[in-house]
Formats: structure tokens, C-alpha cells, sequence
């Protein structure tokens, strides 16, 4: 799948190129690559886990339906036989897409249910998506992805219209049960799983976050692009990540930088703006001024509000390393004034086992010397 996958995408390319927005093609090959090789990585280290095959499946899957639509705009342009049925596939290829991810929600991380409960959830999601597939692929008033203007398997029916709603509704439905499951599974998972899920989490809410501004902005802005693009490729790297267990516990990291140097930029780009605008109205001749000024004031307090900022968020979302580093800190002003080795050897292990939680630990100290031993070696040194 990974090696059909990457012949599709390398005949797309050129077909696709100059006909349709640059970043669009960039973004189409990539994200079937990335869901690919992760896909690929996952079902050869873990082949019982469904997840990685449904990866590779959607994969193959994206890059069947883009090549498709490559294709309808080469035969559109030089009236090749064909172009229409890669124009029909492409306008409800997103069904397939949304409602397999609906069931990799509901299968992370483990490929398995949280409990026979959910099944359900998954017959919603399937029939949603087959009366979804019902109202677009046989719609006949369905016509802005067609180039003749109409849809050659268009159905004037009452039923194929009402199909469109129903099946959004099923579809939504799914969608909102499995991120019920995977919140239910996220409260009772500890340890890796807890892991596993918050890699998945982070990169859900960036998507959620992204998608908004996408679908406002997805040709006015390239910085929406961008992330766009980064959200969509982020949700098959952090998939890979928690299943593979690679840097597993960097996620706890990540989101405290990225909340805390978002805050950051906030506060300081308003803090510039804001000595600039005032400045500049104090001074109207003196805008180079202004802004040398507010560059000044930036660059000063970078530094103490970064500080405030990462301890207001690791305080918040990060407590575990906030208390470690408290109890880190403490302990270090003690250890100056602590004499008794034994007072010491006691308040050590408690300190690991407060900021490490390791499973046992236990602290040995190297004997002293026998007394001749010691009087030999420093005879020896005065010798030599």
C-alpha cells in the first residue's frame, strides 16, 4: 500500500501542477506520504493493531482520489475520455476519510473498543456514511466539481435529497460518541495510555483549532495554509508517536512550551503595539523612535515575562514538573546547612521519590577506607 501510495502520488504531481493553487498540490501529496509511512511503521512493528492499516489504507485511499482529480483537470483541458469519473470520486472521497477517522478514535490506541458499548457507535457512523455517500455522489443539483457543470449520476429524487441531512447527522453523531470514548478512556487510563492519548489529544485540538480559520481564510492567507497543512499531517506524526512510544513523555513539554510561547507573543506583540500606537500619537514625527522604543522594551522584558509566563503555565497544565522543581528547590537550600549523613540519606530518597516516582530507590554510599589502608596511601603520596 505504502509503494502504491507513493507511485500514485508521483504521477499526480505533474498533472496536477499549475492547475490548481501550488500550495493545494503540496499539501495533497504530502499528507498521503506521511499517513503512508506512518501507517507503514506502526502495522510492521504492531500488526495487530487495526490502526496502522487503516493508515495505510487511507493513505492509498487519498492518493486514488487525488490522482482522480488530477486526472478530471487534464481531460477537462484537452477533452480526454475518463475525466468525469475522477471528478465524481473526488467529490465524495471526504465521506471515506472522515468516517475512518471517526473509527480510529475510537480504536486509539490499543485498536481496540473501550467496551462492547461502543460498537453502536461505529453501525451510526457507517450508516451515516452511507446516506451521506447517497446525497453527494448521486445529487443531481451537486455541480461546482464537475466541468460539463452537472453530475452524470445525478438522481432527481426527493430521497436522494433528504439523504444528504440524515447522514450528516449519523456521521456527526459518531464522531461526537467516539470522542465521548476516547474522553472515558483518557480517565481511566494511567501511565503510557494516559501518554498515548494526550499525543492524540494535542493534535486533535490543534485541527479543531486550525480548521475554522481554514475554511475562512484557506486562499487569503498563506500563514493559514501553513497551519493548516502542520495540523493535518500533525494528526498521523502524533499518531505514530504514541503508538511507537517514540519520546513518549515529551508531550507534557510540548504543550507547556507551545501554551507558554503563545502567550508569550501574544503579550508582547500587544505590548509593541501598544508602545508604538502611543508613542506615535505622543510623538507624530517620531514614528523610527517609537518603534526603536517599543523594539527596546520587547527585547527587556522578553526574558522576566517568559519566565512569569512558563510558571503561570507549568503551575497550571504541567504540575507535576512545577511541584518536582519546588521540591528540587527546597531541597537544595537545605542540603547546604545538613550535616548528619543519615538525615541526609533519608530526605534524598524522599526527594527522588517525590519529583522521579521511580518504582524502588535506594542510595549507596561508598565505605570508608580501613584505617592502614589509608595511612599506607597517604605515606605513599608524601613518598612520591
Amino acid at each position: 500500500m505504502l509503494a502504491g501510495t507513493v507511485v500514485l502520488v508521483a504521477v499526480m504531481l505533474p498533472l496536477a501542477a499549475g492547475r490548481e493553487a501550488a500550495f493545494d498540490t503540496v499539501l495533497y501529496a504530502t499528507l498521503p506520504l506521511v499517513l503512508g509511512v506512518v501507517g507503514t511503521l506502526i502495522a510492521s512493528r504492531h500488526p495487530g493493531n487495526p490502526i496502522g492499516w487503516m493508515l495505510c489504507g487511507l493513505a492509498l485511499w487519498g492518493a486514488v482520489a487525488e490522482l482522480g482529480q488530477a486526472y478530471g483537470y487534464v481531460a477537462a483541458e484537452r477533452g480526454l475520455p475518463g475525466g468525469v469519473a475522477g471528478e465524481w470520486l473526488i467529490s465524495w472521497s471526504w465521506i471515506v476519510d472522515v468516517t475512518a477517522w471517526v473509527v480510529v478514535v475510537l480504536l486509539f490506541p490499543d485498536g481496540r473498543l473501550p467496551g462492547r458499548r461502543w460498537r453502536p457507535a461505529i453501525w451510526v457512523s457507517l450508516a451515516g456514511a452511507g446516506l451521506l455517500f447517497v446525497g453527494q455522489a448521486l445529487d443531481a443539483g451537486q455541480a461546482i466539481d464537475y466541468s460539463s457543470g452537472r453530475n452524470p449520476l445525478g438522481v432527481d429524487s426527493p430521497l436522494v435529497t433528504a439523504a444528504e441531512p440524515v447522514g450528516i447527522a449519523l456521521l456527526t453523531a459518531g464522531l461526537v460518541a467516539a470522542v465521548a470514548a476516547a474522553v472515558l478512556r483518557y480517565r481511566r487510563a494511567g501511565g503510557v495510555q494516559r501518554q498515548q492519548l494526550k499525543w492524540f489529544a494535542s493534535a486533535g485540538l490543534l485541527l479543531a483549532l486550525v480548521l475554522p480559520l481554514a475554511a475562512a481564510f484557506w486562499y487569503r492567507s498563506v500563514l493559514v495554509q501553513v497551519l493548516a497543512g502542520l495540523a493535518f499531517n500533525a494528526m498521523p506524526l502524533a499518531i505514530g508517536a504514541a503508538i511507537l512510544r517514540y519520546r513518549l513523555y515529551d508531550i507534557d513539554r510540548i504543550v507547556s512550551r507551545t501554551l507558554a510561547y503563545g502567550l508569550l507573543t501574544v503579550v508582547l506583540g500587544l505590548g509593541y503595539a501598544a508602545v508604538v500606537l502611543g508613542l506615535g500619537r505622543l510623538l507624530p514625527q517620531g514614528s523610527s523612535l517609537a518603534v526603536a522604543a517599543a523594539t527596546l522594551t520587547v527585547a527587556a522584558l522578553f526574558h522576566p515575562v517568559r519566565r512569569r509566563i512558563q510558571a503561570a503555565v507549568d503551575r497550571r497544565f504541567n504540575r507535576r514538573r512545577y511541584d518536582a522543581a519546588r521540591t528540587i528547590q527546597a531541597f537544595s537550600g537545605r542540603l547546604r546547612e545538613e550535616v548528619d549523613l543519615d538525615a541526609l540519606h533519608r530526605e534524598l530518597l524522599a526527594v527522588v521519590d517525590q519529583t522521579v516516582q521511580p518504582t524502588q530507590a535506594s542510595l549507596w554510599l561508598r565505605p570508608p577506607p580501613a584505617p592502614s589502608t589509608a595511612a599506607g596511601a597517604v605515606v605513599a603520596r608524601q613518598r612520591t
